[in-house]
């Protein structure tokens, strides 16, 4: 149900559309508005926001997600003062640096009590997120598209719709907002077949291989992955043009035979016949300077007049403003598609946006510029989910630099972090898991020494953290030892088992390795109340440690509850009031999952 406030500013001809949207299964409240030109005059729009609230404020915080590549979304929790704090992007998408949310919350408030008002942008691009204390002590929070380089030029009858916020409040602290997050998002946004299915357990050879791959060395990766009940082959970067490094072709998305032989029909069929999917990567934003596409149309990346385009990762970023550009972006991926039975894409973007010019749009709507490339975004995807609608999209941006409901709206699930290392993973996936359910937080294991941070951790714990999201692998299975490969075979075995209560359940947070810095613990309860799952990781030992006492949420108090691996039963009350003992584990990065099922005698 939507109510809407319509107000005119007659000197201007302007009418404003201000939307409230709300669900009956949801205590969210979503915020959008629509400027109208009415007018006979044309209207430049240089700053428009979504949603703005005022509230009488005492003392509290304010909580964003901040970060960098790699490090994306770790929990900033700090005191609100005076005057303006924000967070931003101007990088044309929502970012490594802050996540397009805040929320304000009053002093005291923790997961289970106190007061929380929240706001998420459903955006993909340039954001601003603002929260102000007035010299009266009231406070004013803000959210919307960044003005910074962005106008919009209203002709006479024309409209300008902003994206929506989802506003939330909580009188139960975090733990509440963040399922009312978890449901909106899996009951109202996210819309592919996979949002209550099993996803395929993958394979990527992107850490096996990196570029050095031909189709016999794929073949020996599913092979041996189809052994252990590994039920996808993803093919990440490198099966183009010439592409042997990051230097080239981007754009020129046609297969290269010296290394694939037979292409793609034919790797797919030996894939198939290997009982494996099939899965590829694409950067279809991107063009390289070394590229046929590039010699043919200069003019298509975006640039400004004049100057040598400043190239990051050797490319430089299409113009999706242009018509023409989406179209070919887009027949160039769906012919791809079409050539063979490929089952899921990984859709990424590698850089940020600079020399924001296009040579399309005319002088005076340049400033459109930014929003018209999310707006070619989401029409390219729009266009793949119609015409594949079984396909399984995977989106993804240097890692976590566009993990926003705006995508989740088109993938149902976003390559969560680069950073692969289950210890960095902890501090990421909880912020990401703050807002967003698990079944949307690509999640895999990798190899160690990790290739990012050089930390070794048991192939255990990579496996339980990488199980908090959408589960699967990034490495060379035929280099691993006979054990870890049986290792393997008990995790695929285990996800399946718990993969519905992990999609579908309330996540509860118990414990912030980034909090207290030497464990950390989450947990799954089913909806029903009838089974949980917990995760605990002894980041750090101790000495002089006997075991460690865990309170779990989210159960019938008077119910009883057995732990499967011990077979002992606890009333509900008991393991939320009393918590329940682990003993103390030896070394560092050691982990545990704990699974409870409705007891009947």
């Amino acid at each position: 149900m939507t109510l809407e406030l319509e107000c005119r500013d007659f000197l201007l001809g302007l009418k404003v559309i201000l939307r409230y949207s709300v669900f009956a299964d949801s205590e969210a409240i979503v915020r959008s508005v629509e400027l109208v030109n009415e007018g006979k005059e044309v209207l430049y729009l240089e700053r428009i926001l979504s949603a703005c609230v005022d509230m009488d404020w005492e003392n509290g915080d304010l909580l964003t997600l901040c970060g960098s590549w790699a490090r994306e979304r770790h929990m900033m929790r700090r005191p609100l003062a005076f005057g303006k704090q924000l967070v931003s992007s101007s990088r044309g998408e929502s970012g490594h640096q802050d996540h397009p949310f805040l929320a304000v919350m009053k002093q005291g408030t923790g997961q289970e009590q106190g007061e929380v008002w929240a706001m998420h942008f459903v955006y993909s691009g340039n954001f601003i997120a603002e929260a102000e204390v007035s010299q009266f002590d009231s406070l004013r929070i803000l959210m919307g598209i960044n003005p910074e380089g962005f106008e919009w030029v209203l002709n006479p009858g024309e409209s300008f719709t902003a994206p929506e916020v989802v506003c939330v409040y909580s009188d139960q602290g975090l733990g509440k907002m963040t399922h009312t997050f978890h449901d909106l998002y899996r009951n109202h946004l996210i819309r592919s077949p996979y949002l209550h299915k099993n996803r395929p357990i993958l394979i990527n050879n992107w850490e096996a291989t990196y570029f050095d791959f031909n189709t016999q060395k794929l073949l020996e990766i599913a092979r041996e992955a189809g052994k252990r009940g590994i039920e996808m082959l993803v093919m990440d970067d490198g099966w183009f043009g010439k592409r042997s490094m990051d230097e080239g072709y981007l754009g020129d998305w046609k297969v290269n035979e010296e290394k694939l032989p037979g292409g793609l029909p034919f790797l797919v069929e030996q894939v198939n016949k290997l009982g494996l999917s099939f899965g590829i990567w694409f950067e279809p934003e991107m063009v390289s300077p070394n590229s046929e596409l590039y010699r043919a149309h200069p003019d298509w990346a975006m640039q400004l007049p004049g100057r040598e385009p400043t190239q990051s990762r050797a490319q430089y970023v299409l113009d999706l403003s242009r018509p023409e550009v989406v179209d070919y972006v887009y027949e160039s991926v769906a012919a791809v598609l079409r050539s063979a039975p490929i089952s899921y894409v990984k859709w990424d973007m590698n850089r940020q946006m600079t020399d924001v010019g296009s040579g399309f749009l005319g002088r005076e709507h340049q400033g459109e510029l930014f929003h018209r490339y999310v707006l070619g975004v989401y029409e390219l995807q729009e266009r793949l989910n119609r015409e594949f609608p079984e396909l399984l999209l995977e989106n993804c941006a240097s890692g976590g630099a566009r993990f926003d409901p705006g995508m989740l709206y088109y993938s149902p699930q976003i390559w969560c972090s680069d950073d692969t290392d289950a210890v960095e993973r902890l501090s990421i996936q909880e912020g990401t898991a703050l807002l967003y359910p698990l079944g949307a937080i690509g999640a895999h294991v990798s190899d160690c020494p990790n290739h990012i941070v050089g930390r070794i951790t048991p192939f255990e714990t990579r496996g339980h953290v990488a199980m908090a999201g959408t589960f699967g692998y990034e490495l060379d299975i035929t280099k691993l030892t006979e054990g870890e490969k049986r290792q393997i075979e008990g995790q695929v075995a285990l996800y399946h088992q718990f993969a519905p209560l992990i999609r579908e359940g309330d996540y509860y947070r118990i414990a912030s390795w980034g909090e207290n810095h030497r464990y950390d613990c989450w947990q799954v309860v089913a909806k029903d109340k009838s089974e949980a799952l917990v995760t605990y990781v002894q980041v750090l030992a101790e000495p002089n440690c006997h075991s460690r006492r865990i309170c779990l949420k989210g159960l019938l108090p008077e119910a009883k509850y057995q732990v499967e691996e011990t077979g002992k039963v606890y009333t509900g009350a008991l393991l939320m009031y009393g918590g329940l003992l682990l003993p103390r584990m030896e070394g560092d990065f050691q982990s545990k999952m704990i699974h409870l099922m409705l007891f009947t005698e």
